[in-house]
């Protein structure tokens, strides 16, 4: 049976992949993958464990002639970020990917791909197939990795025995990771007071946003929709008064917002609101025409039944709008230690509001565990003036570099025979479950690897084939070598 990939595809790697996105396996929504690959070891007589949270560790016996050798651990997580385009009505707790090739990149319409990090799950199917030389090999697929490495804390990690491990959760081939930051998730939340106001209601919309990865492409200057609102809201009081109903953008923490809209109510005339939008547009758009030339900022009428509507009082938006507007985001420092590595950052992911509450979610970054500290308590130091709470979850360590590594010596080896240069040798910022491995184990010797991805968490992402293939390919050899 043919599939798209088929003409570039290498010992069914693209072919597994293929049938991982017909399969719904969004973060809190991975049963289904877990035992859709649990069934695929089994079948192949693999020991296999499963456990209560869906990670599944695979044994793959040693091939003849390598059975003395170390374990290798391959690792990678199961689950993908759900983001979509706002014209797309896909569903991912039911709905397949509708995925097409493209000059050669695999992508999905509408909605992300999930190569980050199904192609690691992929290359783990071929490898239980494979007749190429390698020593055991444990198979390590953990959940929920983008909301919270959940899977990975939760996970018994006693049962694991390598003490050698690949990690397939990089984006760029070629570059070798051997280090990453660490992260917590922080939620402020702001008690809302509503008073009821009238006239008429329009809806300000930024739109057109490139976003991306909130820790590998933080440091590439691209706007984000919610802390951008921050600053239209700020502009728009310059000539109109207004009242704001309601304000949301963006679905997950660590992903560059591609769209915020914000529900406000005005006396002013419609020609007047709608004037000073494209006002506020035509400046904006200037500044950032190099970075973000699809940025725009609209606003239009919206129908409205009601005469008298709820929204917030003068005060409690002066604090949110304050608090938009002076919330730090994006690169805060640089590693002192690695040239051109962000060492620590923010991301303002979600804002929301209900009528009791508005809830603003970020995702902080850090390879210094104190600076990490000090980024979240300046957060809530900020919250706590403007009398709003402020909670944190998710944290997760970093995985420290370590100067001496035998695995990273045979990668740079094996990729200057192969590829005749030298490999990027990096620490990534980024958080890779890398770190919680190595903290429970700080015997591990750690590098991690992948194909080519580019906007990943995002419906832009798309896997190289060619590059998915060449990496599967080198992964063998290393394996070999090994």
């Amino acid at each position: 049976m043919s599939y798209i990939t088929e003409q570039y595809d290498y010992k069914k790697v693209l072919y597994n992949f293929e049938q991982l996105t017909k399969i719904p396996h969004g973060s809190g929504n991975t049963k289904a993958i877990s035992d859709y690959v649990k069934k695929f070891a089994e079948e192949r007589g693999l020991n296999t464990y499963q456990d209560a949270s869906n990670n599944l560790i695979i044994r793959v016996p040693a091939t003849k002639g390598f059975e003395n050798k170390d374990m290798v651990m391959i690792q990678g997580h199961l689950d993908m970020v759900c983001e979509k385009s706002s014209d797309s009505d896909h569903d991912f707790e039911t709905d397949p990917l509708d995925i097409y090739v493209e000059d050669g990149v695999l992508r999905a319409r509408g909605t992300t791909l999930g190569g980050d990090d199904g192609i690691a799950i992929a290359y783990m199917m071929s490898l239980m197939d494979t007749e190429a030389p390698h020593p055991e090999l444990e198979l390590l697929m953990t959940t929920d990795e983008e909301t919270g490495m959940y899977g990975a804390k939760d996970l018994d990690k006693s049962l694991l025995k390598a003490k050698k491990l690949i990690n397939i959760d990089s984006e760029e081939e070629g570059w070798c990771f051997a280090g990453c930051a660490g992260g917590l998730r922080q939620d402020v939340s702001f008690r809302l007071e509503r008073a009821v106001a009238s006239g008429n209601v329009y809806s300000v919309k930024i739109s057109g946003l490139i976003g991306g990865h909130s820790g590998v492409e933080i440091n590439k200057n691209r706007l984000n929709a919610n802390k951008l609102m921050g600053r239209v809201l700020f502009m728009l009081r310059e000539s109109v008064d207004y009242f704001l109903l309601d304000i949301h953008g963006g679905k997950l923490d660590n992903a560059i917002t591609r769209e915020c809209e914000a529900i406000i109510v005005s006396e002013f005339t419609p020609e007047a609101v709608i004037s000073s939008v494209d006002s506020i547009n035509a400046v904006l758009r200037n500044e950032s025409s190099g970075r973000e030339p699809g940025l725009l900022v609209s606003c239009s009428r919206m129908d409205s039944e009601e005469e008298e509507l709820s929204c917030l009082t003068p005060v409690c938006f002066e604090k949110l709008l304050y608090f938009l507007v002076q919330c730090p985001y994006g690169v805060q420092r640089m590693s002192s230690d690695v040239p051109g590595l962000v060492e620590s950052s923010l991301n303002l992911g979600v804002i929301s509001t209900t009528e009791d509450e508005a809830n603003i979610r970020f995702s902080l970054r850090s390879s210094v565990s104190t600076v990490k500290k000090y980024m979240s308590e300046k957060l809530a130091y900020l919250a706590g003036l403007l009398g709003a709470d402020s909670e944190t979850e998710g944290e997760y360590p970093a995985w420290e570099y370590r100067k001496d590594s035998y695995l990273r010596d045979c990668y740079i080896n094996l990729f200057r025979e192969e590829y005749n240069r030298e490999p990027r040798v990096e620490v990534m910022h980024a958080g890779l479950e890398c770190g919680l491995l190595y903290e429970a184990d700080n015997e591990l010797d750690i590098i991690s690897i992948g194909p080519d991805m580019k906007d990943v968490h995002s419906p832009n992402e798309q896997l190289g084939l060619e590059s998915a293939v060449r990496v599967y390919k080198f992964l063998e050899k290393l394996l070999e070598i090994l």
